[in-house]
């Protein structure tokens, strides 16, 4: 089945952006560390665990210097109910420890740089870039990839670089960050990985998946 153009792509869009107009990220954060952070924390966790746990992590640690110097196991104790969570903790003392010996203290502004910190890969340096200070990214998440690969915008053996690439290409760059926040919604809440509700989907004209999904209900 052929890819989408460019024209498919932004039509789909478009469809999902009338869906979820005010499209943003729904992780709480008040600044670029807080940002930092919390997306670290969200890595194979849903936003909502993460967000339940930030506001003690935050009031007792709200600066890089204060959680560089934080006891391990505390910040342990305050993130327990979410996975992964020894490694995380161990992962944003790190982080904080280098951003405060190495950038001031200050979240740094490019890929290179963000990629350096501990728990910090090419999608959570996306989202910071992105979402912190508005700098054209975007973000491949699970959602991101599903839903890329459903519509058939990206191969189907398309690796995480490889989608985010094609999505570059195809998509505008100043509507880039919306777009990826859009079309995390959409996985989210719509075009779910187990159960997507193609039945009452305004794009299923585009889906190359859902169309099949549709054919072999009948």
């Amino acid at each position: 089945m052929p890819l989408l153009s460019k024209e498919k792509t932004m039509q789909a869009l478009h469809l999902m952006s009338e869906m979820f107009p005010d499209a943003k990220g729904e992780l709480y954060a008040n600044n670029p560390f807080e940002l930092l952070v919390a997306v670290t924390l969200s890595a194979q966790t849903t936003d909502v665990a993460v967000n339940k746990v930030t506001p003690a992590l935050f009031e007792a640690y709200p600066t890089p210097e204060k959680l560089a110097t934080a006891d391990v196991e505390d910040i342990m104790e305050k993130i327990k109910t979410i996975g992964l969570y020894r490694n995380k903790a161990k992962n944003i003392k790190a982080a904080a420890k280098y951003l405060v010996e190495e950038f001031n203290g200050e979240v740094p502004k490019t890929h290179e740089e963000l990629e350096r910190l501990a728990g910090v890969g090419r999608k959570t340096a996306n989202v910071v870039l992105g979402d912190a200070y508005g700098i054209p990214s975007i973000a491949v998440d699970t959602h991101v990839e599903r839903i890329s690969k459903r519509l058939r915008i990206a191969k189907q053996n398309a690796n995480v670089v490889e989608v985010e690439e094609t999505l570059m290409k195809k998509i505008p760059k100043n509507l880039w960050v919306k777009a990826h926040h859009t079309m995390i919604l959409f996985g989210r809440y719509h075009c779910l990985a187990r159960t997507p509700n193609c039945a009452e989907c305004t794009l299923i004209e585009l889906c190359g998946e859902g169309k099949k999904r549709m054919s072999e209900k009948k």
